[in-house]
């Protein structure tokens, strides 16, 4: 029976894991870098070990050091979240050698889910739709032109290893072709150490619509709906919603049992997520298969009123599934808002620093993720995702009015981030209608980008605020201190134009 595990993670996924654990009774073991000595989950946590250096190399994803972070803790099990070591089947395989638990799927799992290209293949021999294309990875310029007059234009050059948009080329043009072949294979070559790619066929106004599985190591296996994940920026999502708003009760039923279909085709044990590409005509086929928890995970257990993490713990313990697929519903509707510290306004670049205020939002129906509070300073290092908003309305429009009034609510001063950007989202009319694609970002950019008068001037009283702030500190500062101050002030020339001194 697991009585301590070790969250392989950082950030507001490692602290909502240790969260469930709590509730569970099981004691929890944080690690962290260098930049994460104060970092939420490391203050959360029963016990932390330091696993390294602050870049994710020599830490987040260091095998060994977290291996012996187990030891010296005596885990009885490792619980990897999302990103870093989730889906690296090395590092489930050595939990397994080493006598540790690894909360997820098997290593044979995650290596033939985690090839784009053996993925397709196994999804076809179990009857799952997949998107025409190649049957293997391209091997020359030559095979890429031909292969994409056979299959017409447009379509999609795409690593077979990793994800997260990288290794990705959209192609109009055959004059395009190998230019974007060589592009693909070199990015994918630097983010995942192989450079295989395969061609798709481009689908035209796609909705990405993702179905949450959950397997045991007994032979059952549901699944608990889907997520619409079609508004994204840099083919990753920024805000999801359950149920999606385009699906036919029958569409839902059928691919929830494509879903499971794929999930037993790989033996598949844990929580994972099937997605698909869906056309305008509902047409739906394989995308990949995420051998992991998602981070849109809570707008599933909302609606469906299932803690994961539990779920994904009972199963790694080897005990059967109480759940039954004819007993699951899906009650109101959940939208997920991903909130990073990043600048929209210069092409979504991170935007670290120090956090000098946050002002949460509460009520009914709100839940948010976390792992930021006042003083903290955001690394460099990761993820720029900082929080989640997660919340729940009886209905679309109730959903999306509660949405709307919770951004409005949510401030975070210290460090730019996308929260106005997010409510811009929430009422712009094609969101609204519900219909919208993964274009939906470059379609309403005009709209979504536009600063309003009354934003400026929120964002100069939250400077003004932080300054007096500033001002009361070095009243009380030491000489040492004041020129610590003095000197970490970045917004000082800034607030002094606000103010006209």
């Amino acid at each position: 029976m697991i009585k301590k595990v070790l969250v392989a993670n950082r950030g507001e996924i490692a602290v909502r894991i240790i969260r469930s654990c709590r509730e569970m009774g099981i004691r929890t073991v944080a690690v962290y870098s260098d930049a994460d000595r104060k970092a939420m989950h490391v203050l959360y946590a029963d016990e932390a070990f330091h696993i390294g250096p602050s870049p994710s190399i020599d830490s987040y994803l260091n095998i060994d050091n977290i291996i012996r972070a187990a030891r010296l803790s005596k885990a009885d099990a490792i619980h990897p979240g999302y990103g870093f070591l989730s889906e690296n089947p090395a590092f489930s395989e050595r939990c397994i050698k080493e006598g540790i638990i690894f909360i997820g799927p098997s290593p044979h799992a995650i290596s033939s889910m985690g090839d784009k290209i053996t993925a397709r293949k196994m999804m076809q021999d179990a009857g799952v739709p997949v998107v025409p294309g190649t049957g293997g990875k391209i091997e020359s310029e030559a095979e890429a032109v031909s292969t994409i007059r056979e299959i017409g234009l447009p379509v999609m050059i795409k690593a077979s290893a990793g994800g997260g948009g990288k290794g990705m080329r959209l192609v109009y043009h055959e004059k395009d072709i190998k230019s974007s072949l060589r592009a693909a294979r070199s990015e994918a070559k630097t983010a995942f150490g192989n450079d295989a790619v395969f061609i798709e066929k481009y689908i035209q106004s796609p909705h990405h619509i993702e179905f949450q599985v959950l397997a045991d190591s007994h032979g059952n296996v549901i699944h608990l709906f889907e997520r619409e994940c079609s508004v994204q920026r840099r083919h990753q999502k920024i805000i999801e919603e359950t149920p999606s708003p385009i699906l036919t009760q029958e569409k839902r039923e059928e691919m929830g049992n494509a879903a499971v279909a794929a999930a037993r085709a790989v033996d598949y044990q844990g929580a994972g997520t099937i997605e698909f590409i869906v056309d305008k005509d509902l047409n739906y086929y394989f995308l990949e298969m995420n051998t992991r928890l998602q981070v849109e995970h809570p707008i599933t257990e909302r609606v469906v009123g299932v803690d994961l993490v539990k779920e994904q713990i009972h199963i790694a313990d080897g005990k059967p599934m109480t759940l039954k697929q004819d007993e699951l519903k899906q009650h109101g509707h959940a939208i997920e808002c991903r909130i990073y510290a990043e600048d929209p306004e210069n092409n979504f670049m991170p935007a670290p620093g120090k956090v000098t205020h946050i002002d949460i939002p509460y009520g009914v129906g709100v839940r948010v993720d976390g792992s930021i509070y006042e003083g903290i300073e955001i690394p460099l290092y990761y993820d720029p995702l900082i929080a989640k908003l997660i919340v729940w309305g009886k209905d679309r429009n109730e959903a999306l009015d509660r949405t709307q009034r919770a951004l409005q609510e949510f401030k975070i001063a210290g460090v730019r981030n996308n929260l106005k950007f997010l409510e811009r989202i929430i009422q712009a009319e094609d969101f609204i209608k519900g219909d919208y694609t993964t274009h939906f970002i470059e379609q309403n950019k005009e709209f979504l980008m536009r600063e309003d008068a009354c934003d400026q001037l929120c964002e100069d009283i939250v400077i003004i605020t932080a300054f007096i702030e500033y001002l009361k500190k070095i009243e009380k500062a030491s000489p040492k201190e004041m020129t610590a101050l003095k000197n970490n002030w970045k917004d000082y020339n800034r607030i002094r134009s606000v103010l006209k001194l």
